[in-house]
């Protein structure tokens, strides 16, 4: 199938003409910090991976996620990682908010898909027994709400911007309260890990996203995804069909949909859909090109090389 209505091109992208991943080749690379963080665990661990001879990124932390994009949409540093979605808590709102209505010059161009292992974390001396209140991001709090229950029976949990913010907020003050974090930003932070493995699901885990002013180039060596959103022209029955209907014909398999508010009303909804192939694949342009014909918007966000799951312990 092929849209035969004209001017349903699609967007053009500079892409990266470079050897290596565009993550390889950064000078400078964003996240969300401060130091210690997950996102920042996430990326020490795909740049361990970078090949031999790839330069070495300057690592910088920003305070929030719409800091941290938008200083990769500025110019401010080569590319930036932020989560999007954990699977326990599902999409990180904030992230794909600022990616559907607030930058437009921005494309995924790589996911990688982290375990997560929370610590409950405190300064060295403070014993398990005397904890008063435990700090987190919300998110964080939530992923071990059975163990806080089990462990640490009517403690008062409080929210963090972030896990490393809760551990550098505990490492100076002088209460016994603990923080959920990581290793790493105990050790940053001069704390002790109390508990290892406190969340609540062996299988916590959470998707990064790479984000660049270029697009990834489409000819590596690896399974590609492509994320878009879709605005609908109007609320009716039929509407969300007539979008699944272009991939469906064409065999292009969805590996996630989700609505979000458009903040343009209530009850009025867009839609984010990751598929699998590359833009330039000859399936995927087709049915993008017949929605751009179709629906109010289409916004590509990337076409970039998939997150391998890590092995699992039982794997072995």
């Amino acid at each position: 199938m092929s849209c035969e209505v004209r001017g349903c091109d699609l967007p053009v992208w500079d892409t990266s003409t470079a050897d290596l991943p565009l993550v390889y080749v950064a000078r400078s690379i964003g996240f969300l910090g401060p130091r210690g963080t997950f996102t920042e665990e996430a990326l020490r661990a795909t740049l361990a991976a970078a090949p031999n001879g790839a330069p070495r990124p300057e690592l910088l932390p920003y305070p929030s996620l719409p800091d941290t994009i938008e200083a990769v949409s500025s110019g401010e540093v080569d590319c930036a990682l932020v989560p999007i979605e954990n699977s326990i808590e599902g999409s990180v709102s904030v992230t794909v908010d600022v990616l559907a209505h607030e930058v437009e010059n921005l494309q995924i161009v790589r996911e990688v898909r982290q375990p997560i292992r929370h610590r409950l974390v405190a300064r060295p001396g403070v014993r398990l027994n005397e904890i008063e209140k435990v700090v987190s991001h919300p998110h964080a709090n939530a992923q071990c709400r059975n163990w806080i229950r089990a462990h640490l029976p009517g403690i008062e949990v409080e929210a963090a911007n972030s896990t490393a913010n809760a551990v550098e907020r505990v490492a100076t003050c002088d209460r016994p309260w603990a923080a959920i974090g990581t290793a790493l930003a105990a050790e940053v932070n001069g704390c002790v890990v109390l508990e290892e493995s406190i969340e609540d699901h062996d299988d916590n885990e959470t998707r990064f996203i790479f984000l660049s002013r270029t697009r990834e180039r489409q000819d590596l060596a690896e399974p590609y995804k492509t994320s878009v959103v879709c605005k609908i022209l109007r609320d009716q029955p039929g509407a969300l069909l007539l979008i699944l209907q272009e991939f469906a014909h064409r065999y292009i398999n969805l590996t996630k949909i989700e609505s979000r508010p458009s903040k343009a009303g209530l009850g009025d909804y867009i839609f984010f859909i990751d598929m699998e192939g590359r833009i330039d694949d000859a399936r995927v342009a087709d049915a993008l090109r017949c929605l751009t014909c179709k629906l109010l918007q289409v916004k590509i966000l990337g076409s970039y090389p998939v997150g391998v799951p890590a092995p699992r312990a039982d794997a072995f």
